[in-house]
């Protein structure tokens, strides 16, 4: 009974942390670019009573053996990385990433990170950037005196200017893409940083070589699905309470032990 707290105790931690990944994932609904996060869980160490195999007799043995479990952990947690739907916005540096690969961004600290959110804006010396004001890497630096700018699907950014009827080609956008991209490791911001398990980022030109194309005017939503999370969230919270009842069980069993009488 004793053994009984302690896994049933192991249960509830593990759906405690599921529910705050629930949770998160709740609140990033509306996040452009986010991906969801699963927790995978572990059954615990196994106390063996009787092995399976065991010699019950001359030329019996036992089938199946007895082990008793102690309950459970979380494993890992696991970022989805599907696409997300698309929502229209019109605006000239909203971008979406149709398949593979990720935005490459330049932080404060002087490393690249790495984003599926495209809402890019300009800063005050043109510079196409987050709405952290983090650039886009390779910079690319938009003149004040442009008046459209085309970004095509293989990345290639163009602005026309007062007096010119041919578009004047500033860059290309390129994207980085990883052979694990679960194995990325979220810091916040929209952003990743790549791990010894993601491998290191590998570039190249949108729509060529298994690289996504992009699309202009739009932004890659959440790929959170509410009807799924709520589900796992109300799974979550039964499996958490007949947990509870699994302690309040083996505690009423031990108070009928402790009320022995002689």
């Amino acid at each position: 009974m004793i053994r009984a707290l302690y896994s049933a105790a192991s249960g509830m931690n593990a759906q405690e942390l599921n529910i705050d990944t629930i949770a998160n994932n709740l609140a990033n609904v509306n996040t452009n670019g986010f991906k969801r996060v699963r927790v995978d869980f572990q059954d615990l160490i196994y106390q063996t009573l009787q092995s399976p195999g065991t010699a019950s007799g001359a030329g019996t043995e036992i089938p199946t053996g007895i082990q008793v479990g102690h309950g459970s952990r979380a494993a890992a947690t696991q970022r989805i990385f599907s696409q997300g739907e698309f929502k229209q916005t019109e605006a000239p540096l909203d971008l979406v990433i149709e398949g593979e690969g990720f935005f490459q961004i330049l932080n404060n600290d002087g490393e690249l990170t790495y984003t599926r959110a495209g809402s890019f804006k300009l800063d005050g010396s043109g510079r196409v950037v987050t709405s952290d004001g983090l650039p886009l890497q390779p910079q690319i630096t938009i003149p004040a005196d442009a008046t459209n700018v085309s970004i095509s699907k293989d990345g290639i950014l163009e602005v026309t200017t007062p007096g010119s009827n041919q578009g004047q080609q500033l860059g290309i956008i390129q994207l980085a893409r990883f052979s694990n991209p679960a194995g990325l490791e979220a810091i916040g911001q929209n952003l990743f940083k790549p791990t010894n398990s993601s491998g290191q980022a590998q570039i190249g030109n949108p729509a060529t070589d298994g690289y996504g194309s992009l699309l202009q005017g739009f932004l890659e939503l959440s790929n959170v699905k509410l009807v799924e999370e709520m589900v796992s969230m109300i799974v979550a919270q039964r499996a958490y309470e007949i947990s509870s009842k699994s302690i309040q069980a083996a505690d009423e069993m031990l108070n009928v032990a402790n009320n022995l009488r002689r």
